[in-house]
C-alpha cells in the first residue's frame, strides 16, 4: 500500500515539474517565467522527495535535508535572477502595469511626485 501512495505522490510531483516546464515556455517575459518555474518546480521537487520518503522510509532523513535545501535555495535563486534581470532592464510583458521595484528605486517615477 505504501508503494502505491509513494508512486502517486511521485506522479503528482512529476505533473508539477512538467507544468513548470510548460510555464517556462508559455509565459510572456522573464519575470513570469522565473515565477512559474520556481513555484511549480519547488512543489514538484518536494512532492517527488515526499513520495520517495514514503516509498523508501529509511531514506527519510536524507530526503528531508534535500527538501530543506530546495526550499531554501529555489526562492533565493529566483529572487537573485529577477533582480539581475531587472537591473539589466529586461523588457516586461506589455500587460504589466506596475513596476514596484522601479518605483521603489526611483521616487521620481511616481505619478504623484512633484
Amino acid at each position: 500500500m505504501s508503494e502505491l501512495v509513494g508512486s502517486i505522490v511521485i506522479l503528482l510531483g512529476a505533473f508539477f515539474l512538467f507544468s513548470a516546464g510548460v510555464g517556462l515556455l508559455r509565459m510572456p517575459d522573464v519575470f513570469t517565467r522565473i515565477q512559474a518555474g520556481t513555484k511549480a518546480s519547488t512543489l514538484g521537487n518536494i512532492l517527488v522527495l515526499a513520495g520517495l520518503g514514503i516509498y523508501h522510509p529509511d531514506w527519510s532523513l536524507k530526503l528531508l535535508i534535500i527538501a530543506y535545501f530546495v526550499l531554501l535555495t529555489n526562492p533565493l535563486s529566483s529572487h537573485a535572477l529577477s533582480r539581475a534581470a531587472h537591473a539589466i532592464r529586461s523588457p516586461m510583458a506589455r500587460t504589466t502595469i506596475i513596476d514596484a521595484l522601479r518605483d521603489a528605486d526611483d521616487p521620481s517615477a511616481d505619478e504623484g511626485a512633484t
